[in-house]
């Protein structure tokens, strides 16, 4: 996993687990040091907005410090935190609406992926200034918006994080074969809705 501190001396997360539950304190604070910016990363790139993302980070390590002992070690620590983080930045996104998650270049890099795998060269045929207008990125708000809770963890994690498919399916408990098929299924759907817009906007160019 990436984001851990890059001293390879450090002590592995599970031994710090192991010395807080034994009342070493310090050792919580040593993994929140850890993962601070991991977190932040996660709830930022869904909630786009950074008081409400260090707002989820305090309510995700208030969490830890309650739950670090249901921790079974039968995945990693890092997944396991991924979990919590994951959970919290999404109860706190259903309460807000009209949220947008992904910014300009984010959206063009994912949709160009798709759009390139289906033959749809002339979508991506001309620069993103024309084809991000506002109005398109308020139907691809709306649309990811639509997405199953499911599918948009997928996207999330895979187009805006950029963790590894491997890295996405230990963290959701999916096979890899699994997260291919929901991320290729949420980016076809998200090109589905705007597919009308891009075509009204080549036939009105």
């Amino acid at each position: 996993m990436r984001d851990i501190n890059s001293n390879s001396k450090q002590l592995p997360d599970e031994k710090l687990v192991e010395r807080f539950l034994e009342g070493d304190k310090s050792a919580l604070d040593e993994l929140l040091q850890r993962y601070h910016s991991r977190v932040y990363r996660l709830a930022y790139g869904i909630l786009r907005n950074p008081q409400d993302a260090e707002e989820v980070i305090q309510e995700v390590f208030l969490r830890v410090f309650q739950k670090l002992d249901s921790f079974k070690g039968e995945s990693s620590f890092s997944s396991w935190l991924y979990r919590v983080a994951i959970n919290t930045t999404y109860m706190k996104l259903r309460d807000r609406k009209g949220v947008s998650t992904f910014s300009f270049d984010q959206v063009g890099k994912l949709l160009d992926e798709e759009m390139i795998k289906s033959g749809s060269g002339e979508w991506v045929a001309r620069p993103d200034d024309e084809l991000l207008t506002e109005e398109a990125l308020r139907i691809i708000s709306e649309a990811i918006d639509q997405l199953p809770d499911d599918f948009k963890t997928v996207l999330i994690l895979r187009d805006v994080e950029g963790l590894s498919t491997d890295e996405v399916a230990e963290i959701l408990g999916l096979t890899p074969a699994a997260v291919k098929s929901r991320l290729h299924r949420a980016r076809l759907f998200l090109r589905d809705k705007l597919e009308d817009f891009y075509k009204q906007l080549f036939e009105g160019g």
